[in-house]
């Protein structure tokens, strides 16, 4: 392998904090830099996550179009191109629906190997033509879970010589629980007695996302649960309805939302349970970082959420959508203590063992150093 360092462009369709948008920082942040030189290419280039990118050394180029079939896609593209030749780009990583989109048809011509990814479950019949357009395309699709690299394959029509699973990861840091005085502070600075039961989600306010049911089983809990209490970490369209709903079942003081925080993954620790209950999911990060922080965790039996969750043995999974059997669960991790502790503690060995950052990027690092020797070689 030659000395020179690799270079690598990440593309995105935002900066704003999501999933896959932290994970693609994060993942920027820990490149091994006497390896590998990065900068990225987006979609929307202003966002809370630029600044991030740049203190780690990676320039963002923006690239603006009016739609992913459109005239700006065309001249845009050639932009990209241009770029990636000037660069010497060795490697496209796009991370997200649209960015595979966009850097798909411009990658190999500019002498690039090209990654695509497949993060999520539900998309639109568009996107999903689009996509599978764009895998056809890559050198290598990476998914984030088992379950999402099984529907590139099964639904996708991916060859399974392409798709290569590589998880979301963890920092050492996330696996830090605070003591029970910062663990009170952390909680008095949300407005929440020391001595609730806290039942908690941190996950972007959106229909997807299907926060109501999870307020109709805080509702259906409250009364057998007095010092019971949900918090909402997380902004978007749905908060307004999600108040009112509260409101109406009658549980608003004892609903907290939090709003979007930059903490928001630390702030698993101050719960009792974790939950996610989403609708359609990739792999979510919030799900291992609560168990990260030692928490049970009830989540909907969709996407890549089972293959982070052990029935049983590190939470539990319930049908989508159905409140009374997602009351079923939470309630009875509530009335076990030590059910919620010993389920915490394989959780946190789990997360450990599966998702840390120095095992997961060290794949990713291998993934680039095998195609850009391969690509290297077909030029040769």
């Amino acid at each position: 392998m030659s000395s020179r360092k690799i270079r690598i462009a990440f593309c995105l369709d935002n900066l704003e904090v999501g999933g896959t948008e932290t994970n693609a920082v994060r993942t920027a942040e820990r490149l091994d830099k006497s390896r590998f030189d990065a900068l990225l290419c987006s979609l929307r280039p202003s966002g809370p996550l630029r600044a991030r990118f740049e203190a780690a050394g990676v320039p963002v180029h923006p690239f603006h179009l009016r739609g992913l079939v459109s005239v700006s896609a065309l001249t845009e593209g050639r932009r990209l191109a241009q770029l990636l030749r000037h660069e010497g780009i060795s490697i496209v990583h796009a991370h997200d629906r649209y960015s595979n989109v966009f850097a798909a048809p411009w990658a190999a011509g500019a002498g690039a190997a090209l990654v695509t990814s497949k993060r999520w479950g539900a998309s639109t019949r568009a996107h999903a033509l689009l996509n599978r357009l764009a895998w056809r395309r890559s050198d290598r699709v990476l998914a984030n879970s088992a379950a999402v690299a099984r529907s590139l394959v099964s639904e996708d029509n991916v060859p399974a010589g392409k798709v290569v699973t590589i998880p979301n990861f963890l920092d050492d840091e996330d696996f830090a629980v605070p003591a029970a005085a910062g663990r009170e502070a952390g909680r008095k600075a949300l407005g929440i007695p020391a001595d609730a039961l806290v039942v908690g989600i941190v996950a972007n306010l959106r229909p997807i996302k299907d926060q109501a049911i999870l307020v109709r089983a805080i509702a259906q809990l409250a009364p057998s649960h007095p010092g019971l209490v949900l918090v909402m970490v997380g902004e978007g369209e749905s908060r307004a309805p999600l108040a009112a709903l509260a409101a109406e079942v009658g549980i608003a003081d004892r609903v907290v939302m939090t709003g979007a925080r930059p903490d928001g993954r630390r702030l698993h620790a101050l719960f009792d349970v974790g939950v996610l209950c989403s609708r359609s999911e990739g792999f979510p990060n919030t799900v291992i970082e609560a168990m990260a922080a030692g928490r049970p965790v009830v989540g909907t039996n969709v996407g890549g959420i089972p293959d982070a969750i052990v029935p049983g043995e590190t939470g539990l999974l319930v049908p989508v959508g159905d409140a009374p059997a997602l009351a079923s669960a939470i309630g009875a991790l509530l009335a076990a203590p030590g059910l919620r502790a010993t389920m915490g503690a394989a959780g946190q060995a789990r997360a450990r063992a599966q998702y840390a950052a120095a095992s997961v990027l060290g794949r990713l690092h291998e993934l680039y150093e095998r195609l850009a020797a391969a690509r290297a070689r077909a030029v040769a």
